[in-house]
């Protein structure tokens, strides 16, 4: 970077670059061009755009929002273009900033913010593979994990370390025709079940009150807030507990692993129709065992499908979207959960059973006084 001649850029000029089409950024007085880098963004492109045209130095460090790892200073470092005028200082919401600060974090001791510092990162297929020896992003990944003979410790330390495929596409997972079949747009899941939970709530209301039933639907969705954080603590993250064998570590991999290897992917966000159906057929079974009754047990049953949906739609948006200001918090709650430590933080959609089972992650300011990821 240093033997580069890169040019002088007027504030006036930095102004105007300042939408999704042309979208500059300063740290100090270095300008960097992040248009490319939107789309990659782990918190969606909105909250980029929230600084275009503006310095960024203050929130990059902002432990409330969340303090950015080595990589994503690397980052700018590639989308340096210039500087602001030498004689110019630019003022920002956390004071004045010196003239040209290096792009480097003044601390960044957190384990689990070294163990993730890809970060924001735009991976390298060929170097990473070369440094990890673990899954080649230009190949089918799921084959490679089946033959690829890792052991549990060295699988769970490398698929928990984020890596960003280029421009927020999918690696292939399968590589043939079932393909299409591990990809699910977002408006996919709303499209199927919305409908199938209206008609079941139509054939409940036959035998129901209109109360009663509204009482069960309520129940069920309470149930579901219950069967996420044991889903994703108890299945999706076995994690250490699962045998040491090909099996266990493909199945992990394919039920939750990938989301963790490549979390950006827009694609892998929300769960198949298939595979969400073969999870959701016992619980079916289990809801009309308990509530003897077809019709209160098809009303709890549907409310927590209707829960489900929220909870895809919530995981997808915490990903991909700026969000109003309760779910800003689940977002920096969620992200840390990728980012930081994988062992906490399993609610996505509430905090609620992450504090009554002690499983909470604790981040921010509480980091400072000591609390870390384990």
């Amino acid at each position: 970077m240093a033997s580069r001649s890169l040019p002088t850029i007027p504030l006036a000029e930095l102004e105007k670059h300042n939408n999704a089409k042309s979208c500059y950024v300063t740290i100090g007085s270095k300008v960097c061009d992040v248009t490319e880098f939107l789309s990659d963004h782990p918190g969606g492109e909105d909250l980029v755009l929230e600084w275009a045209g503006k310095d960024i130095t203050a929130i990059l460090a902002d432990e409330a929002s969340h303090v950015h790892s080595d990589a994503a200073y690397e980052i700018l470092d590639e989308y340096h273009i210039g500087f602001l005028p030498q004689d110019h200082v630019l003022a920002n919401v956390g004071g004045l900033l010196p003239p040209s600060p290096p792009l480097t974090p003044s601390n960044n001791a957190a384990r689990g913010e070294e163990r993730n510092r890809s970060h924001f990162e735009t991976t390298d297929i060929v170097d990473d593979y070369k440094t990890h020896k673990f899954l080649d992003l230009n190949r089918p990944l799921l084959l490679q994990v089946w033959f690829g003979g890792f052991s549990k410790e060295f699988y769970l330390e490398q698929v928990h370390k984020p890596r960003h495929y280029k421009g927020g596409e999918s690696a292939p997972l399968f590589g043939n025709f079932l393909e299409p079949l591990s990809k699910t747009p977002w408006w996919i899941v709303p499209t199927i079940w919305l409908p199938c939970i209206s008609y079941g709530l139509y054939e409940a209301g036959k035998g129901l009150s209109i109360p009663v039933e509204a009482a069960l639907f309520g129940l069920g969705l309470c149930i579901w807030t219950l069967v996420e954080y044991g889903l994703h603590r108890c299945l999706f993250h076995l994690d250490e507990k699962m045998p040491d064998n090909r099996v266990c570590i493909t199945l992990h991999f394919v039920l939750h692993g990938i989301h963790h290897y490549l979390p950006m992917d827009k694609l892998r966000l929300v769960m198949p129709p298939a595979l969400f159906t073969i999870l959701a057929t016992p619980f079916w079974k289990l809801a009309h065992t308990v509530f003897w009754n077809w019709h209160m047990g098809t009303a709890v049953y549907c409310g927590g499908i209707f829960g489900y949906v929220c909870y895809d739609l919530t995981h997808y948006f915490l990903h991909h979207k700026t969000l109003p200001a309760y779910y800003q918090e689940l977002k920096k709650y969620h992200l840390e959960h990728h980012y930081k430590d994988y062992q906490k933080g399993f609610g996505v959609t509430s905090k609620f059973w992450d504090k009554v089972f002690g499983t909470e992650l604790i981040y921010g300011p509480g980091l400072k006084k000591g609390v870390k990821a384990q």
